[in-house]
């Protein structure tokens, strides 16, 4: 059942895509509302925990989908809260670079945790071969994209 009976497939994929992209990160929002940090928040310090290495802030903020003074204002409250740190990087002095302390490894392995129940949940009784299609062409779409279309 379509929001859009009238539309081209394109248009129908372009709504639909971006409707579940919203939804799925609205449901898994609720369910981490215990941790009194919004969706931005654990969004960012999942970013942060699943780096090979500590990130700068401008391209956390690149990850996240944010300006770079929005994430400024995002870590201050995250490190106030003590789930981050910033520190100068040894390279740049110029460049601060984020890291994830004690509680924010806990906050993450929440996250981890519900994050994986709503994706079991959402994805339960799918067809395998339909999902790795659907994956291949979402990950085509990134890379156009991030390639300048």
């Amino acid at each position: 059942m379509s929001a859009l009976p009238d539309a081209s497939i394109e248009e129908r994929f372009s709504a639909a895509l971006h409707g579940s992209a919203r939804i799925w990160r609205l449901a898994l929002d609720k369910r981490l509302k215990h941790l009194g940090i919004g969706q931005a928040g654990w969004m960012t310090i999942a970013m942060v925990a699943k780096a090979d290495a500590p990130m700068s802030q401008r391209a956390l903020a690149d990850l996240v989908g944010v300006e770079g003074p929005s994430m400024v204002s995002m870590l201050d409250r995250l490190e106030r809260d003590g789930f981050v740190t910033r520190a100068a990087s040894p390279t740049d002095r110029r460049v601060k670079l984020v890291h994830l302390t004690g509680t924010g490894r806990t906050v993450f392995d929440e996250v981890r945790k519900e994050s994986g129940s709503v994706r079991g949940a959402l994805l339960e009784g799918i067809d395998p071969q339909a999902l790795a299609a659907a994956t291949r062409l979402l990950e085509t779409l990134r890379a156009r994209i991030e390639d300048g279309l």
